[in-house]
C-alpha cells in the first residue's frame, strides 16, 4: 500500500471516529486509526494531520447531513452573532467549526471572551437567563501544559467559552489543527461573514438584530467593576485594600455630595475600571471600554479626573488649566476629584456594588419617567 493511500485510509477512518463521536482528540483518533488499519508499528510519517482529518469529516457531514448541515451552520452562526453581542464587554472572537465552516452533527459554539474575572462573565450570561458552568482543565498544547478556563452552556446550540486574561486579548493563538494562526472572527467580522456567505444583513443598526443583542449597560459597568476586586495598587496610593472597596468609597462620597447627578455618579464609580485593562493608561483604557456605554459629560470627567489631581498638586500647566477652567463641568470635576482622594480609608463600610448600581438604575428610572 502506498504512503499516500495509507495516510487517506488512516484519515478517513480518525475522521469516521470524530464524526460519530467516538473520540474528541485528533491525536487519539488517529492512532486508533491507524491500529485498526496497520499491522505493526507505524511509521509518524503515515499518520495523517489533524487538517487531513477535518477535511475527511467535512465530507463524512455533507454525505450524513446533506442541505441540513448548510442551514445549521447558517443558525449556528445567527445565534454565535448573538451570544458575541450579548457578550460584547469581554471582546468576544468567534472560532471553530462555526466560524470555518466545518461542522458536523454535535458540533458547539466556540468563543473566546477576554476577563479578569470569570463571575463577570457568568453574572452577564446569567442575567441573560443562562445558565452556566465553569470548567477549569490542565492541557497539553505545543508542549507545554496549560490551565484553561471554560464556561459551558447550551442556548439553541451547546456553547463553549474559553475565557482568557484581558492581557492577551491581541495575542494570536495558533490552531492545534492546521499550526497556523488561529482564525478568528470579531463581532463586526462575524457580521460581513453571515452577510456574503448566507445574504443576511445583521448589521448593528437593524432594528431586530439591535433589539436581540441589546446589552444592557449594567451589565457592562458590573463586568468592568468586578476585576478590581483583585487588583491593589502601592499602598501609599490606596492604603484601603484593593480597587472595587476605593471605587465604592469614592461613589458613596460622591453621592453624599450630588445624589441625583447620575452622570457625576458614574464617573465616580467608573473612573479607575481601566486599571483591570492597562494599569499603564488606565484612563484611555477605560474610555475605550465605556464606549457607548456612557454620556460624553461622564466620559469627560473620567478623561481629565487626573488632570484634576495634577491641578490641586499644582502640577498642571497654566494651558491646561484654562481649558479644564472652560468647562461647565469644572467643579464637578475637582470634586470628583476630592472623592477620588478620600475614598482611600482602610475598613469604611461602602455598599455592595449590587446595591450601587442598583441605585444609578433607579436613578435613570425616575429621570425617564
Amino acid at each position: 500500500m502506498s504512503d499516500d493511500r495509507l495516510r487517506q485510509q488512516i484519515a478517513y477512518e480518525a475522521a469516521r471516529l470524530m464524526y460519530f463521536r467516538q473520540e474528541e482528540e485528533y491525536l487519539r483518533a488517529k492512532l486508533k486509526a491507524a491500529q485498526r488499519i496497520c499491522i505493526g508499528q507505524v511509521k509518524p510519517s503515515d499518520l495523517p494531520s489533524n487538517r487531513e482529518i477535518r477535511d475527511q469529516i467535512e465530507l463524512l457531514a455533507r454525505l450524513y447531513e446533506g442541505e441540513r448541515r448548510a442551514e445549521r451552520l447558517r443558525e449556528m452562526r445567527l445565534e454565535a452573532l448573538r451570544l458575541m453581542r450579548i457578550l460584547e464587554p469581554f471582546r468576544p472572537r468567534l472560532v471553530g467549526s462555526v466560524l470555518t465552516g466545518h461542522i458536523r452533527q454535535g458540533s458547539d459554539i466556540d468563543l473566546h471572551v477576554f476577563s479578569d474575572s470569570v463571575e463577570a462573565v457568568c453574572h452577564v450570561l446569567e442575567a441573560e437567563g443562562i445558565a452556566c458552568e465553569i470548567d477549569r482543565k490542565n492541557i497539553r498544547k505545543q508542549n507545554q501544559w496549560r490551565r484553561y478556563t471554560h464556561i459551558h452552556f447550551e442556548t439553541r446550540f451547546p456553547v463553549e467559552l474559553t475565557v482568557y486574561p484581558v492581557a492577551l486579548v491581541r495575542t494570536v493563538f495558533r490552531s492545534s489543527i492546521t499550526g497556523r494562526p488561529m482564525e478568528r472572527a470579531t463581532l463586526a467580522e462575524l457580521e460581513r461573514l453571515i452577510q456574503e456567505q448566507h445574504g443576511e444583513t445583521v448589521r448593528s443598526g437593524d432594528n431586530a438584530a439591535e433589539e436581540c443583542g441589546k446589552v444592557d449597560r449594567f451589565q457592562v459597568y458590573y463586568s468592568l467593576l468586578l476585576p478590581l476586586e483583585k487588583i491593589r495598587d502601592a499602598p501609599e496610593y490606596h492604603p484601603e485594600g484593593d480597587l472595587l472597596y476605593h471605587s465604592l468609597q469614592v461613589f458613596q462620597l460622591a453621592q453624599d455630595r450630588l445624589p441625583y447627578d447620575e452622570e457625576f455618579l458614574l464617573a465616580a464609580l467608573l473612573h479607575d475600571v481601566g486599571k483591570a485593562i492597562d494599569p499603564k493608561d488606565h484612563v484611555a483604557a477605560a474610555l475605550e471600554a465605556l464606549d457607548g456605554y456612557i454620556t460624553e459629560r461622564t466620559a469627560w470627567l473620567i478623561a481629565h479626573h487626573m488632570d484634576a489631581h495634577q491641578l490641586r498638586a499644582g502640577q498642571l500647566g497654566a494651558r491646561s488649566r484654562r481649558r479644564l477652567e472652560q468647562s461647565e463641568d469644572f467643579d464637578e470635576l475637582l470634586l470628583l476629584a476630592e472623592c477620588d482622594r478620600n475614598g482611600r480609608v482602610p475598613g469604611v463600610a461602602v455598599p455592595e456594588l449590587e446595591e450601587v448600581l442598583d441605585y444609578i438604575r433607579k436613578l435613570e428610572e425616575a429621570h425617564d419617567g
